[in-house]
C-alpha cells in the first residue's frame, strides 16, 4: 500500500514572493481584527522605545513574540498576513527614500564579490553538511539555499525547482520553522554582537545584511544598531534577494525540475522599487517634506511587519521532526555570520 505524501500545512512565515500561501483576500472588515492587533503592539512597542532608548524593532519583536499565542485564532489571519507580507514590501520599497547611489557606490565591487562569495560558499556548507548526517544533497540545498539568501521565500522558490520527489512537505516545513526561529534569534543577538565588535555603521550594516535569514528581521536588526546600518543592511540583503533568480538556475542545472509546475522566480518588484526609488533620491528632485513622510512611513511599516512577523511565527512547530536538520540549518547560519563579520571587518571599507 502506497504511503499517502505529507500534507501539513505549510508554517506561515516572511513570504516575499506570496508562493507560502495565498494573498489574503477579505473586506476591509475582515484585514481589521489583525491589523488592529499588529497596529496596537506595534504602537506598544514604540512607546517603550520612546520612553525608554530600547531599538523600535526589537520592542516589535519581543512584543509580537509574547502575542504569538494569538496565531490560532482565524480571525486575524488575513489582517495579519497583510502586515507581515504587504507592509514589508511596501516599506522596503519606501526604505530606498533613505539611500543614494552614492552609498549604493560606497559599498565598492569587493562588497558584491564578497556577497556572492557568501552565498555560494554558505549554499555549499549546507550540502556537505546534509551529506554528512546522512541527508539528501536537495535537502542540503534546500537548507543552505534558504539561510543564503532570503529565508522562507527561497526556501519555497529552491522547494518548487527541486519537486515534491526530493523534497517532502515535512522537510520543507522543519526548513521554514528553523529559518524563522533562528532569523528571530539574530534580530535579536546580532546587533548586540556588532556592538561588540564597536563596527562602524558601514560594516555593520554589511555583517547583517550579509547573514541573517528572512527581510524583515535583517531591516529590523539594521536599524536597531543605527539607521545608517539600517540602509546599509537594506542594500545588502536586497543584492542576496536578488541572487534568487541566478542560485535557482544553477539548481535547476544540477537537479532537474521535478514536473512542468516548477516555479522561476525573478527579481522581486519590490527589490526594483527599492533600487529605483534610490535612484530618484540620488537625483535630490524628491522634497524634503515628502522624504520625512516617505521615512516616517517606512519605519511604521517595517515595525508593523515585524510585529506581524513575530505573531506569526510557527515557534510549535520547531520540535517536530527532531534536532538533527536543525543541525543543517545552524552549521549554514553560522557560517554565514563567520563569513559576514569576516568580510566586514577585514575587508569592507579598505577597497
Amino acid at each position: 500500500m502506497q504511503a499517502k505524501p505529507d500534507r501539513r500545512p505549510l508554517p506561515m512565515a516572511a513570504d516575499l514572493y506570496g508562493d507560502i500561501e495565498p494573498s489574503p483576500k477579505a473586506s476591509w472588515r475582515g484585514y481589521l481584527p489583525g491589523l488592529l492587533v499588529v497596529g496596537a503592539g506595534t504602537l506598544a512597542a514604540g512607546f517603550i522605545s520612546d520612553h525608554y532608548g530600547a531599538p523600535l524593532t526589537l520592542m516589535a519583536l519581543l512584543i509580537g513574540l509574547a502575542l504569538n499565542f494569538l496565531s490560532d485564532d482565524a480571525r486575524l489571519s488575513a489582517g495579519l498576513a497583510l502586515a507581515s507580507r504587504s507592509l514589508l514590501r511596501w516599506g522596503i520599497v519606501l526604505v530606498g527614500v533613505r539611500v543614494t547611489f552614492g552609498q549604493i557606490a560606497a559599498l565598492g565591487p569587493v562588497a558584491l564579490v564578497a556577497v556572492v562569495a557568501i552565498v555560494a560558499l554558505v549554499i555549499g556548507t549546507g550540502l556537505l553538511v546534509a551529506r554528512r548526517l546522512g541527508f539528501s544533497d536537495a535537502f542540503g540545498v534546500l537548507a543552505g539555499g534558504a539561510v543564503a539568501i532570503c529565508g522562507a521565500s527561497a526556501a519555497l522558490a529552491l522547494a518548487t525547482t527541486l519537486g515534491e520527489r526530493r523534497i517532502n512537505q515535512g522537510q520543507l516545513t522543519l526548513v521554514l520553522v528553523g529559518i524563522s526561529a533562528m532569523s528571530a534569534a539574530a534580530l535579536v543577538l546580532y546587533p548586540i554582537f556588532a556592538h561588540l565588535l564597536m563596527l562602524s555603521d558601514l560594516k555593520a550594516g554589511f555583517m547583517l545584511g550579509a547573514s541573517i535569514h528572512d527581510v524583515a528581521q535583517t531591516l529590523g536588526a539594521g536599524y536597531a544598531y543605527s539607521p545608517g546600518a539600517g540602509e546599509i543592511a537594506a542594500i545588502v540583503k536586497l543584492t542576496r534577494v536578488a541572487l534568487l533568480a541566478p542560485v535557482l538556475a544553477v539548481v535547476a542545472l544540477f537537479f532537474r525540475p521535478d514536473g512542468a509546475g516548477a516555479k522561476r522566480q525573478g527579481v522581486p518588484w519590490f527589490v526594483i522599487g527599492f533600487f529605483a526609488l534610490a535612484g530618484v533620491n540620488s537625483l535630490g528632485v524628491i522634497p524634503a517634506v515628502a522624504t520625512g513622510v516617505a521615512e516616517r512611513l517606512a519605519t511604521a511599516m517595517l515595525a508593523c511587519a515585524v510585529t506581524a512577523t513575530a505573531i506569526r511565527s510557527p515557534m510549535r512547530q520547531l520540535t517536530e521532526g527532531g534536532p538533527k536538520p536543525l543541525l543543517v540549518i545552524l552549521a549554514a547560519t553560522l557560517l554565514a555570520l563567520a563569513l559576514a563579520t569576516g568580510a566586514a571587518v577585514w575587508v569592507i571599507g579598505r577597497s
